[in-house]
């Protein structure tokens, strides 16, 4: 298809990287400073040729083909305040990472426009939002790993992967975290995982190889979108120990790629199950990685993006 140029925002780092797999080229918005959501081309991401740094102050004078929207003050504050009246009339994608929060079940859309496409990153995001007369799709999430990662699980020990999960409460699941963490051996890792006795952050190109070495994965997350952490561990053979709620409850089957229940104890006898049983924790890996490579391809996620942007745009 036709190569286009997107203008997006650096919103999810890790996202944005298996976003920008797609062949097209890349705008993403910057300001001095680089503040949160105006990060542009930066850290330490290996950013590929497509992706060109965009000064908000400059962005008016360039060319685009479509706009993409990450959240909700892009969308009703940037793109009056950065676009001119012609980019606003450009073909427009808003890009759903979260289910609702404030209410599960009944919450409208902050984004009821016919003429903008609604994506959502998992069915059930796009089943828990009121979408009102916004069109939708669902593009599931594409990840890659580094080729020689794989996991060995030599290492005795749980590993969670979660960013500032101290500050972010319940939804996040610190307190699960801390429960699970009495009872069995876990470490976590992410941005703030200090906070709470963690390692730290991994950059994203080492924590396939840093995560390989752990047991299982463990997965405190109450209600969020399916996490690419989550993924990227199922992608090199790594079991899933978590929480049946969400996208994990049809990602995750039971002895199969791993084990998701409500219950915490029993997750906890099957932390231990898979410490006390190596064999048990490698087999269980294999059906995760099959389960990935199946669903989660990156090949998938670039045709589904594909065909969004030819749906909107051409």
């Amino acid at each position: 298809m036709q190569r286009l140029k997107i203008l997006t925002w650096h919103t999810h780092g890790s996202y944005l990287y298996y976003l920008t797999q797609a062949p097209h080229d890349f705008y993403v918005l910057s300001k001095p400073g680089r503040p949160s959501g105006y990060g542009g081309r930066c850290g330490h991401i290996p950013w590929g040729d497509n992706v060109f740094d965009m000064p908000v102050e400059e962005v008016m004078n360039r060319r685009f083909d479509c706009i993409l929207f990450q959240d909700d003050p892009q969308y009703f504050n940037d793109q009056h305040e950065f676009l001119s009246a012609a980019q606003r009339n450009l073909p427009k994608i808003y890009l759903e990472h979260d289910p609702p929060r404030e209410n599960p079940t009944d919450m409208r859309h902050p984004v009821d426009d016919p003429n903008v496409l609604l994506v959502h990153v998992t069915p059930f995001n796009e089943l828990m939002w009121d979408n009102g007369d916004t069109p939708t799709r669902v593009i599931e999430h594409g990840v890659i790993v580094p080729e020689g990662a794989r996991y060995n699980g030599e290492l005795a020990r749980g590993l969670t992967v979660v960013n500032n999960i101290a500050r972010r409460g319940r939804r996040l699941g610190g307190d699960i975290f801390t429960t699970a963490r009495e009872q069995i051996p876990l470490d976590l890792v992410g941005m703030g995982a200090e906070e709470l006795g963690g390692i730290g952050e991994v950059e994203l190109s080492r924590l396939p190889a840093f995560s390989s070495r752990y047991r299982f994965f463990f997965n405190p997350i109450r209600y969020t979108s399916m996490g690419l952490a989550v993924i990227e561990a199922m992608m090199i053979g790594m079991p899933v120990v978590g929480l049946a709620t969400t996208e994990m409850a049809t990602a995750i089957e039971n002895g199969v790629s791993g084990y998701v229940d409500t219950d915490l104890r029993k997750l906890v006898l099957h932390m231990q199950q898979l410490l006390d049983d190596p064999g048990h924790a490698r087999s269980l890996g294999e059906g995760a990685r099959r389960r990935a490579l199946e669903r989660f391809n990156i090949d998938r996620f670039v045709e589904d993006w594909n065909a969004a942007f030819k749906a909107v745009a051409m």
